[in-house]
């Protein structure tokens, strides 16, 4: 026997949760649940266009799938509490050994570079969105596991150092954001001289004109 895909419970702007109550779409729960299933499957994004160099992150980034299957749990079941301080210092862990290895970086980059590295940052972006939606879920209608809280901060700045690190793989060199403002001041000191030099040719042009009505 086939299992349909639709209930049809939906039609109406309404789903259900686990416990079967039924709950508005834009509920806080439901909006948090979608938010960590968008962040899951955009990671398998990134996993099938991992570049050559890079094809390495691919078990990482899938055992990252797994746990936010896991927290989506933590989420939705009551008492279930998966997500530990391990997962959270697991991510740690692996930033500290990341960040020797990525140059260091005085001012903000331009998010980007090879695939790999700028499917990472947009990654990244993703996972601050549902931290968002955990933690305005966790403040105002059902009170989350720190751990699970704590994981999706340290996420997002494990994929950051991740699409950087990505970036080395590639040999892709990093944008600094504060480029143009430099080339700005220059355009502006280089204004500044062509002014002097306009003013000097005046001035060497009206003593001229003086010396001839003595």
């Amino acid at each position: 026997m086939t299992i349909k895909i639709y209930t049809k419970v939906g039609d109406k702007g309404l789903t259900k949760q686990v416990t079967g109550k039924i709950v508005p779409k834009y509920d806080l729960q439901i909006e948090a649940l979608g938010n960590v299933d968008e962040l899951q499957s955009y990671l398998g994004v990134v996993i099938a266009n991992l570049s050559k160099n890079c094809r390495e992150l691919r078990e990482e980034l899938e055992n990252v799938q797994r746990n936010l299957y896991q927290l989506q749990a933590d989420i939705v079941v009551k008492h279930h509490h998966e997500i530990s301080e391990k997962n959270v210092t697991q991510l740690e862990d692996r930033i500290n050994e990341l960040t020797p290895k990525i140059p260091t970086i005085p001012e903000f980059i331009l998010p980007g570079g090879k695939v790999t590295g700028a499917n990472l940052q947009y990654a990244r972006t993703v996972a601050r969105r549902a931290e968002r939606s955990l933690v305005k879920l966790s403040l105002n209608e059902q009170k989350l596991n720190d751990c699970d809280l704590e994981y999706m901060n340290r996420l997002s700045d494990y994929l950051f150092i991740l699409g950087r690190y990505a970036n080395v793989l590639d040999g892709y060199t990093e944008i600094k954001s504060k480029v143009r403002e430099k080339n700005v001041l220059m355009a502006k000191k280089h204004r500044c001289r062509i002014k002097q030099r306009c003013f000097c040719l005046s001035d060497f042009l009206f003593q001229e004109l003086l010396s001839l009505f003595p």
